[in-house]
Formats: C-alpha cells, sequence, structure tokens
C-alpha cells in the first residue's frame, strides 16, 4: 500500500495505532475486510461498516481504501456534473448461499470472545449451550438470499432486534434453540428468515421433482397462524417459496389441494394438522425444521401430546422452539425433544416488559364494570385502541354490549366460539379503526401483531401468571410504550404471590389491599415485620 495512502486514512484519534504496524494490521483494502459497527460507533457513509478510518479529504466516517475510492468518486461526480451520488455498494450475495461462517475469530469480524459478551450484555441477551455462534448487527451479516434482505428491508426490518440478532445465525447454523423474548420484541421474523432462507436455498439448487413441504410452524391459535403465513408470504415473496396454513374454520379441501401443488412451509394449528395427516396422504418426509411458536402453552396444555406426535412423525428435524415466558419444566422438555439446544433469552424472563407502564387496581367484582367505564369516559385514561381480556366468552359477549351502552364506545368481542369469517372482520375494523375497543378472552393474549393497541385492561385475571405477562404485552410493540391496567381482588389470591413480586420487578405501585392482603403470607409472601426498639 501507498505512504499517501495510509497518511489520508487515519483513525478516529487522528492517527494510525503506532503498536500496530502496517504489515501486521494493514489498512483495510475492501469493505468486505471491515466489520459491522457496534451500537454509537461510528459507520461507513458508503456501506454503514465500522467507520474505522476518517477520509482526509472529507472528514466523513469510511471503513476501507475502497469506499474512500467511492467516497471521492461521488464528490467528483456531484461537483463536475451535478449528478445523483452513485449507488451504495452492495456485497455481492449468492442465492443459494444462506449461511457461511466467517473465517475470522469470531463471526463479529475480529471482535473477541470478550467484546461479543459485552454486547451480549448491554442488549440483555443470556444464552446457554456449547460453540454459539456469535450475534449479527446486520440482516447481511447473515449472508441471506438477497431478494429476502430487500424484502426485509421493504418490510421495516432496517436492524436486527436483539432477539433476531443471536438466533437467526444459530438457526442458519441448524442448531436448535429455545427462545425466550419478549412480547412484540420480534419473535416471528427470528424463525421465518432462517426458513424462508434454508428453503429458498433447497429449491434453488433442487428446482425439478415434487415439492414436498420442508417446514413446519405450529402455533396455538388460528389467528396466530394467520398471521405468521402473512408474514411468511411478505418477507418470502420473490423467492421459490409458498406456503400452506392449515387451520380450522376453513375448507379441508383448499388446504389438501394447495399442499399437494407444491408448498416450502406449512403453518398451521396441532389438531387441524393431525386431522389432515391421519386422513390424508400428506408427505413431510422432506420437512427439516419444526418451529413451535408459544411453546410454554404448546407442551404444557392441551397441545403437548400433538405436538409430540407431530415432532415424533418427522425424521430428526431441527427444532426453533419460541415464546415470551419459558419455565423450568418446558426446557427440560424441550432438552428431551433436541440435542445439543441452545437457550436464549432476551432481557428479564418470564417477566413483564419495562416497556409497559403497570397501573393495578383493587376493585371489588360487582364494581369492575363501573370502573371499566369511568376509564373509558375519561379523557385522561382513554387511550384507544383498547384491548379488555374477560375471562369467558359469554363475559366477553356481555361486556362488550355493556360498554356500548354505558358510553356510546363501540365495541366488539372475540373468541373461540365466533367463526373465523367473523373474527377476521372484527380484527381488521379494529386493526383499520373502525372500532376502538375489542373485548377479548385469551384468544388474542398471545403473538397476534397489535400494532396500534397502547391500552391493555385486564377486566378478568387470567389462571396463570404467564398468561397474564402475555396480554400485558400486547401493550408493547418492538420496545414502543404502553400502558397496562389490571383489575384485582380477592378472587386472584393465588396468584399474589407472583404478581407482586412482577410488579416490584417493574417499579410499579402496589395497591395497599393487595400489599397488606392476608393472602400474601398465606401463600409464603409476607411483608417484613418492623422490628422492636429496646427500651421501649
Amino acid at each position: 500500500m501507498e505512504d499517501n495512502q495510509i497518511a489520508s486514512l487515519m483513525d478516529h484519534n487522528g492517527t494510525l495505532d503506532p503498536a500496530c504496524d502496517t504489515r501486521e494490521c494493514p489498512v483495510k483494502q475492501r469493505c468486505q475486510e471491515q466489520r459491522e459497527a457496534l451500537p454509537r460507533e461510528p459507520h461507513c457513509v458508503i456501506c454503514g461498516r465500522y467507520g474505522e478510518y476518517i477520509c482526509d479529504q472529507t472528514d466523513e466516517d469510511i471503513c476501507s481504501i475502497e469506499c474512500k475510492t467511492i467516497l471521492l468518486a461521488r464528490h467528483e461526480n456531484t461537483q463536475n456534473t451535478r449528478l445523483n451520488p452513485a449507488p451504495l455498494v452492495k456485497i455481492p450475495t449468492n442465492d443459494e448461499c444462506f449461511y457461511v461462517k466467517g473465517n475470522n475469530k469470531t463471526d463479529l469480524g475480529g471482535l473477541t470472545s470478550i467484546q461479543i459478551e459485552s454486547l451480549r450484555s448491554k442488549i440483555e441477551l443470556c444464552i446457554k449451550g456449547t460453540s454459539v455462534p456469535a450475534p449479527v448487527l446486520s440482516f447481511s451479516s447473515c449472508y441471506l438470499p438477497e431478494k429476502l434482505e430487500k424484502n426485509l428491508e421493504s418490510a421495516g426490518y432496517v436492524i436486527p432486534t436483539p432477539v433476531q440478532m443471536q438466533a437467526i445465525p444459530a438457526a442458519l447454523e441448524r442448531r436448535n434453540l429455545l427462545v425466550s423474548a419478549d412480547t412484540g420484541s420480534g419473535k416471528t421474523a427470528s424463525f421465518l428468515v432462517p426458513v424462508i432462507s434454508y428453503c429458498s436455498s433447497i429449491r434453488l439448487r433442487h428446482a425439478s421433482g415434487q415439492k414436498n413441504p420442508l417446514a413446519v410452524v405450529l402455533s396455538p391459535t388460528r389467528e396466530l397462524c394467520i398471521q405468521v403465513e402473512e408474514q411468511a408470504k411478505l418477507l418470502g415473496k420473490g423467492l421459490p417459496f409458498k406456503t400452506a396454513l392449515v387451520v380450522g374454520g376453513d375448507p379441508l379441501a383448499g388446504q389438501i389441494y394447495r399442499i399437494q401443488n407444491g408448498v416450502e412451509l406449512i403453518v398451521a394449528t396441532p389438531g387441524r394438522l393431525i386431522d389432515l395427516l391421519t386422513k390424508h396422504d400428506i408427505e413431510l418426509s422432506e420437512v427439516s425444521i419444526l418451529v413451535v411458536d408459544e411453546v410454554d402453552c404448546m407442551l404444557q396444555n392441551g397441545f403437548r401430546d400433538q405436538v409430540m406426535q407431530i415432532f415424533q412423525a418427522l425424521s430428526q428435524p431441527q427444532a426453533l422452539m419460541f415464546s415470551a415466558t419459558v419455565s423450568k419444566e418446558v426446557e427440560r422438555m424441550a432438552s428431551s425433544m433436541a440435542d445439543d439446544l441452545i437457550f436464549i433469552s432476551v432481557g428479564k424472563p418470564n417477566r413483564p416488559s419495562n416497556s409497559v407502564k403497570h397501573i393495578v387496581i383493587w376493585v371489588e367484582s360487582k364494581k369492575k364494570k363501573q370502573k371499566l367505564f369511568e376509564i373509558l369516559m375519561s379523557k385522561q385514561h382513554y387511550n384507544p385502541p383498547v384491548v379488555v381480556f374477560v375471562g369467558s366468552r359469554l363475559g366477553a359477549d356481555v361486556l362488550s354490549e355493556a360498554i356500548f351502552t354505558a358510553t356510546g364506545i363501540k365495541a366488539l368481542s372475540i373468541h373461540g366460539e365466533k367463526t373465523m369469517k367473523d373474527r377476521r372482520e372484527i380484527l381488521r375494523q379494529f386493526l383499520t379503526g373502525e372500532i376502538s375497543i375489542i373485548v377479548s378472552t385469551g384468544v388474542l393474549g398471545r403473538g397476534i401483531d397489535l400494532l396500534k393497541v397502547q391500552q391493555v385492561i385486564i377486566f378478568d385475571m387470567p389462571n396463570s401468571m404467564e398468561e397474564f405477562i402475555h396480554q400485558v404485552g400486547r401493550a408493547s410493540r418492538m420496545g414502543e410504550e404502553g400502558t397496562a391496567i389490571t383489575f384485582v381482588n380477592d378472587e386472584d389470591k393465588k396468584l399474589f404471590r407472583e404478581l407482586v413480586q412482577n410488579l416490584k420487578s417493574v417499579g410499579a405501585a402496589i395497591p395497599k389491599e393487595l400489599a397488606n392482603s392476608k393472602y400474601l403470607s398465606a401463600y409464603g409472601f409476607s411483608q417484613p415485620r418492623k422490628r422492636r426498639k429496646y427500651g421501649s
């Protein structure tokens, strides 16, 4: 390298490191040689990688000789011809290559293991497992198909969220994962990106022949399956990637026809998929990835036997399991399903989101409706659109009608007894702003992407703290702030201990009736006694 080239690429201290001989640490020639930028580090104005150097002629951050040359050419073109700047340099990618492991010390291009652990600590990322791949700081670092990268950009995915930073590279290396992250943290894309990358890669290499499914996503509800499939279609657009939705409420014949005509991904509820497999000849021998969404619900509730039946029917698939809450029991069952499991946890596991402001109100059952009406009529406290969670289907229908009668605000109910067509229409009206209040059972408590919701009201406490965490999480999406108002009384006494612990963990105020409740000590949680002063 010429001496003047080295002199013109100074680091951010104004000089090259004197301890770094240019033969050992040469100035990087090409942008591919440079690592991705960490948060708050300078970015190259050309390619966005780590801006290790400052161009001596423009005082702008650049990562390499290559990007300096492009930068100076842009300035020359602007001054001489007034043309638009040249397009950003794109690292060439191959659609058939879905992941390439780096040759550097780590996959973060030169960062030491200590620096990687520091990064994980900063983004509250905890891992358990052996040989865990380093997190990535951009989607381009994953060497995804070029079209998938463009689809991510078009869908608004600018940089990966913390869970995506770790889960995507690990999944692309075909590792089994158990992932716990807050509601609205980007878990769906964390498993769809590697699924789409893998499936499209296989199809590009083997374009001819029968196209049997290559991956299966299992989710507990029809609404969640619909949302996952729509997101998969969005991210897989323009790639050899087709999906089939297998859920109740839609004709089975149409679902079978679509699969038989060739798909890469099946998104299904467990019961419906088993029904399809037992009655029809559907080939799943080529399925290499099984995703279990809301895994805590799927392995603990009535779905467990169905999930295990599907898992055992597959030939040792890669298992990707996700939820906002993962108990020790679920962790144990997941470990028995998949060898060499990586456990990824983002934020505070099994705790309410810090992005949600929690307001807990002690109110007796007979006065709940009146308290709800007061909130909905208050300009200070009503912040639509709102989801109100109740404990029963009948309660949802009755309360939605009562809200309209008492306040004049149109509200609709949604629960499992409504037809698929009705549920889709209600969600459409809610998401488009035609109605501002939905009264729901737990059907909307998990996974459903309610982008505009800023307020959740827990009218009836759910039966478990896991469900409570999922429900209050509906008020926050991708870290945006929201509010959760919770009604409690002695009928919820079995959850008092966990509720108080969770409220304290996020700094929420605890009503005096709850703090002084006799049921806290009855369930092993009591307030500390004041020490007596000697001599009094």
